[in-house]
């Protein structure tokens, strides 16, 4: 069994993320397509299982458990259950990153609660 789901079927957010939740679909994997401008990203949350980042294109500085590390196009990241991250655009052009959930479910608590908006 098998399925495709097209682009149009999952638009994205006024901020250009693409959301996308495996358990409607029937994946483990739950995945957020970020396209995030200069300064964008979101800010120290953490999830109760791991996720996975490819950077695919532009520079981001992540934080994971109070370390920053500047990365690039190429580069996978992985940070486990409960670590604090968060990333941030550092460069001039937006940044695209697909963030990989080992969750069906997106599930996210954020370090400010007034946050609420997606990764």
């Amino acid at each position: 069994m098998y399925r495709i789901i097209r682009s149009e079927e999952l638009p994205p957010s006024a901020n250009g993320t693409v959301r996308f939740e495996g358990d409607a679909y029937g994946s483990g994997v739950s995945v957020f397509l970020m396209h995030s401008q200069p300064g964008e990203g979101p800010d120290l949350h953490f999830h109760p299982y791991s996720e996975t980042w490819l950077v695919r294109a532009g520079t981001a500085r992540f934080s994971a458990d109070g370390e920053e590390i500047e990365v690039g196009p190429g580069d996978i990241l992985v940070a486990g259950p409960q670590t604090i991250h968060g990333f941030k655009n550092c460069g001039a052009e937006h940044v695209d990153i697909v963030c990989v959930h080992a969750s069906p479910r997106i599930i996210q608590t954020w370090l400010n609660e007034a946050d609420d908006e997606a990764e």
